[in-house]
């Protein structure tokens, strides 16, 4: 019989390298019963590893904890492009792999930090009201405009030629397969994925991920609400402050809350950084605020609890 109590997590999936990020939301649908079920950061079908899914009012804080780093290891097969930068696209050119470790390592700089990157032709991407690949698809020319994106580090974990092997440390919104059509074009070989792996979303890591398989263990036993992270540690990367129960209140209507309802001193990120979560005394998450420097004080973004 299914458990009546309110669903309000997530889950940390291990993705599998063949099924798409719908297909593991459909998956997740179904071996819980919770109708409301969504995830935090696409990966491809050819990519394996963290999948976050928010199940229940959780989905509503999908966007604060897709905003968190993401960690990737990435194989890169430099000397051919493919039509949608990945092994699973067709193959359009091939040049000689002439590159070594030294070429390598000299241009892998100017793809760290603020950058502007153009999205693939192959990309969940609108462009008129229509997904991009869709129209790729049908042939169309798809030309995407680039977008600034955060990579935060590159660390070259293996190099045999023609393969590539990256470590890649990157804000939300950054394309992988982008990366290694760039960084081919830069050393004059041209380059594209074939093996991507999250390692690391936010505080949620591939080492503490449960497989699909045993997702559906635990469903067969019921016991599927054990693997659930609460919101308040799924959101850890945010800044956050401890309100008193007048606060909570306040918050649960709408109201925004003074200094005079803190149970905790202020972070300094708390009023620069926009997002913030509320707690109350027990550490259940409250709401997602964000500091009014006008009237000093916090008003709710979205109250969940």
């Amino acid at each position: 019989m299914p458990d009546p109590t309110p669903v309000a997590g997530f889950l940390n999936l291990a993705k599998p390298r063949g099924p798409t990020s719908h297909d593991v939301v459909a998956r997740a649908r179904r071996l819980t019963g919770v109708r409301r079920v969504g995830h935090a950061g696409t990966l491809d079908p050819l990519a394996t590893g963290v999948l976050v899914l928010a199940l229940g009012p959780a989905t509503r804080l999908l966007e604060y904890v897709a905003s968190g780093e993401k960690v990737y290891r990435a194989t890169i097969r430099l000397g051919s492009t493919t039509t949608t930068d990945d092994a699973e696209g067709a193959v359009t050119e091939t040049r000689p792999l002439t590159v070594g470790s030294a070429a390598i390592e000299a241009t892998l700089p100017q793809f760290v930090g603020e950058i502007a990157q153009r999205p693939p032709a192959f990309s969940a991407v609108q462009v008129g009201g229509q997904r991009a690949y869709d129209l790729a698809r049908r042939g169309a020319a798809v030309e995407l405009p680039a977008r600034p994106v955060r990579i935060a580090r590159l660390t070259v974990l293996g190099w045999q030629a023609p393969d590539l092997t990256l470590e890649v440390t990157c804000g939300p919104g950054t394309y992988i397969r982008s990366l290694a059509r760039d960084l081919g074009a830069a050393l004059g070989c041209g380059g594209h994925l074939t093996g991507l792996t999250r390692t690391r979303s936010g505080c949620f890591s591939l080492a503490a991920a449960t497989s699909l398989a045993d997702l559906e263990h635990h469903a067969a036993l019921c016991t599927w609400r054990s693997l659930l992270v609460a919101p308040c540690a799924a959101l850890a990367h945010l800044p956050s402050l401890t309100v008193t129960p007048q606060g909570c209140t306040l918050l649960r209507q709408g109201q925004p809350v003074s200094s005079a309802h803190l149970l905790s001193s202020v972070p300094a990120a708390a009023r620069t950084d926009g997002a913030v979560c509320v707690l109350d005394a027990e550490s259940r998450l409250i709401a997602i605020v964000a500091y009014d420097p006008q009237r000093d004080c916090w008003r709710p973004r979205k109250v969940v609890g």
